[in-house]
């Protein structure tokens, strides 16, 4: 790809084919990068909250953000909100991570607000996931660099 042109699936749709760090950073063509999510798994929740966590713990916060986006298109829509919540959790936390201040505690603050409404589900500890995000937002914003694997939430379980 000589930068002119557009990485298409066979659909036409524009994708991105760059390599990517952990974070989701697209790196110039040709660099070693993480392997991407696939897009389109169906998992059940259980899989998709190990999934998450797995990658969470791993410091790729930006590829649980897609696990999570996944079962939100690929779920019942009564869980859509759930999912969604949780993808907004991880983008933050990739934002805050990359240096984004502003939009990694805009994010986790949404995805605060989207989860608070939310009671528990699949093992998940959505109170506790609310305290974390609004609690790390406030630390985003005063400035606080970011580990993304060191500040990881526990999806199940005490946060």
């Amino acid at each position: 790809m000589d930068g002119r042109e557009r990485d298409r699936d066979g659909a036409g749709r524009a994708r991105s084919a760059r390599p990517r760090d952990g974070l989701g950073r697209p790196l110039p063509y040709g660099a070693d990068g993480v392997a991407r999510q696939p897009e389109g798994v169906v998992r059940s929740p259980g899989e998709t909250v190990a999934e998450a966590q797995r990658l969470l713990d791993a410091g790729m916060p930006f590829h649980a953000h897609e696990v999570f986006e996944d079962a939100w298109k690929s779920g019942p829509e009564a869980d859509a909100g759930l999912w969604r919540g949780l993808a907004q959790l991880a983008v933050g936390l990739t934002h805050a991570a990359r240096g984004n201040s502003v939009g990694g505690a805009r994010l986790l603050r949404r995805g605060a607000g989207a989860l608070a409404g939310h009671g528990n589900a699949y093992g998940i500890e959505v109170a506790g996931l609310v305290g974390w995000a609004r609690e790390l937002a406030g630390r985003v914003e005063a400035g606080e660099r970011i580990d993304a694997a060191a500040e990881a939430p526990r999806l199940a379980g005490p946060v």
